[in-house]
């Protein structure tokens, strides 16, 4: 945003043809509505139709008097300074709008300009308390934003050091914002301006009085008087003349004056009738006549007031209405553009035009208001726009984090920024809190199940281990008992052996009553052990464990105490065994 510099110099034909072509930073009060010397609505025609007013010769004067100053004050401000200013006219181009600047000075640098203004005492007490009146503000504040200077220094003088009052002002951001906000507002209102003949000030219609009321007393009873002539013309007056139904502001200044008439005629009736009675001591019938006549008077002036009254309440409420009317319409469009309900600024135009007497006033104190409603509440809907706008951004919506959107919206930009920061970090917080519940959550499962699987593991090596060490216990088992009962055998098989040998040659040497008895003899001890042979060899064949091996093992050691005669003995035993269970059977 580079501003351009016009060569041309300040006062110039050139120079004022070039001031039309923009807004520039003397209008801009006028624009805002806060000018003392220009209404909006006289601004508005004047850039639309082109025509300046005329400056009169005390005018004329003034403004002489204010460029004399500002040459004088110049030099002065320069020491004051310390830097030389130049006087130039400068432009630039801002949102579409085309803004101009005529600075009465600006530094080599262009940091600083100057504003000079010709001393009166109320800005002086302004300058002196560093209030710079709101309608300079926004004249300055366009300055700086045309040059790019981030001060100005504002003068008041009247061309001399004594008389030179100064102080530093720094823009403001919020009215940098509603001078453009207005200008934008402006140039909608200029494109749409129809234009209406301006009016010179009204003066109400001369009303001719009606005739003096006259009486005169002749006599005692000789009464003369003008009251069938004043009936007639009041009638007339009232019937003819009398404004029933006022509708511009030249119908309520001539109703105004009728009714100060009738007043007149009334008060002129009351003078007769003092007047006659002071002459006459019964003048009933002209009494009469002139109580009618005064009624008739008094009668019409109190319609007439209250018409007066009631008509001009009348115009200014369909003044404030259209006004109300055209505001909700500008709000509506504003809602629908951000697409969020917000509350827009109701301007309170009937406080604006309090006080005022003419329709014209009225008017145009409503349209400067109707003007900065609209430009506060597209300055909002701006704002609004905006913070709903950064709302989108790292790639994702925010809009989720403000359910109270529609009270918070309107908050300053740099409000609305750290109140999203702040709802994203407690947001984020939040989102941490919840992942690391879930972490946590996971990785407890997960601890549970590998705790679970280890155990299971366990479980599972533990069994297979058991079940194996019971396989090759077992076996083992097996193993053993196989090779004692393969021992056993052939123990048995050798003893058997050598019992049956031994049996046969002691047979052979011994007769046979004698073996019996041998074997009845010596059968007796090792009884119980053989009897238990049949179970312990089918236990032992049955691999039942460890207490059938242990009795094997007692058993064949038993036999392998015998001698030679048990064992055949036990041989012979078992040969006969099967004969010993038939007998028992």
């Amino acid at each position: 945003m580079n501003p351009i510099t016009h060569n041309c110099q300040q006062g110039s034909a050139e120079w004022l043809q070039l001031r039309t072509k923009f807004f520039t930073a003397s209008e801009a009060s006028a624009m805002m509505g806060a000018s003392k010397y220009q209404t909006r609505t006289a601004l508005l025609r004047a850039k639309s139709t082109g025509i300046v007013e005329d400056v009169d010769a005390g005018k004329q004067r003034l403004f002489d008097a204010g460029h004399a100053a500002e040459a004088s004050a110049r030099p002065i401000v320069e020491a004051k300074l310390g830097e030389e200013l130049y006087n130039v006219t400068m432009s630039v181009e801002i949102d579409g709008l085309p803004l101009l600047a005529s600075l009465d000075g600006i530094t080599m640098m262009g940091d600083v300009i100057w504003e000079n203004k010709l001393l009166n005492a109320s800005l002086k007490d302004a300058v002196n308390n560093s209030d710079l009146p709101l309608n300079y503000a926004y004249q300055i504040e366009q300055q700086m934003l045309v040059s790019g200077a981030t001060k100005a220094y504002f003068t008041t003088s009247d061309g001399t050091e004594a008389g030179t009052f100064g102080m530093w002002y720094e823009s403001d951001p919020e009215l940098v914002l509603k001078l453009i906000a207005g200008w934008k507002q402006f140039a909608i209102d200029l494109a749409n301006y129809q234009h209406t003949e301006a009016k010179p000030g009204l003066v109400a219609e001369v009303v001719k009085d009606l005739p003096a009321v006259m009486v005169q007393v002749s006599g005692s009873v000789s009464i003369v008087d003008n009251f069938v002539l004043f009936e007639a013309a009041l009638r007339d007056f009232v019937e003819n003349k009398l404004v029933r139904s006022p509708q511009t502001d030249q119908d309520f200044v001539d109703l105004d004056e009728q009714i100060k008439s009738l007043k007149k005629a009334e008060d002129a009736l009351d003078a007769a009738e003092v007047q006659m009675i002071s002459q006459v001591a019964s003048v009933d019938a002209m009494k009469r006549t002139k109580d009618m006549l005064h009624k008739l008077a008094r009668d019409n002036r109190l319609i007439a007031e209250k018409l007066l009254k009631a008509e001009k309440e009348n115009r200014k409420a369909e003044i404030v209405m259209s006004a109300l009317s055209e505001m909700r319409l500008h709000s509506n469009a504003l809602a629908d553009r951000v697409g969020i309900n917000f509350p827009l600024a109701t301007p309170i135009f009937a406080e604006s035009i309090k006080g005022l007497k003419s329709l014209d006033s009225m008017r145009d104190k409503v349209s400067a208001a109707l003007a900065n409603a609209k430009i506060e509440s597209s300055a909002t809907a701006d704002r609004i726009e905006a913070n709903i706008k950064s709302l989108e951004c790292e790639g994702q919506s925010w809009r989720f984090l403000f359910p109270d959107l529609q009270a918070v919206c309107t908050k300053a930009s740099d409000d609305f920024a750290a109140l999203l920061a702040a709802r994203k970090a407690s947001h984020a917080a939040a989102e941490s809190a919840r992942i690391e519940k879930i972490r946590a959550e996971e990785k407890a499962k997960a601890e549970a199940a590998a705790a679970a699987k280890v155990a299971e593991e366990a479980r599972i090596a533990k069994a297979e281990a058991d079940a194996k060490a019971a396989t090759e216990k077992a076996e083992a088992d097996r193993l053993a008992a196989e090779e004692i009962r393969k021992i056993d055998e052939q123990r048995k098989s050798q003893a058997m052996e050598r019992a049956k040998q031994l049996a046969e040659e002691a047979s052979a040497a011994m007769p046979v009553e004698a073996q019996k008895q041998t074997v009845e003899d010596h059968t007796e001890q090792p009884l119980a052990l053989v009897d238990q042979l049949p179970d312990a060899t089918k236990m032992i064949d049955d691999r039942s464990g460890p207490r059938i091996t242990s009795l094997r093992i007692q058993i064949s050691d038993e036999l392998g105490k015998m001698n030679v005669f048990e064992l055949g003995n036990v041989l012979a035993y078992c040969q006969a065994l099967p004969l010993k269970n038939k007998l028992a059977a």
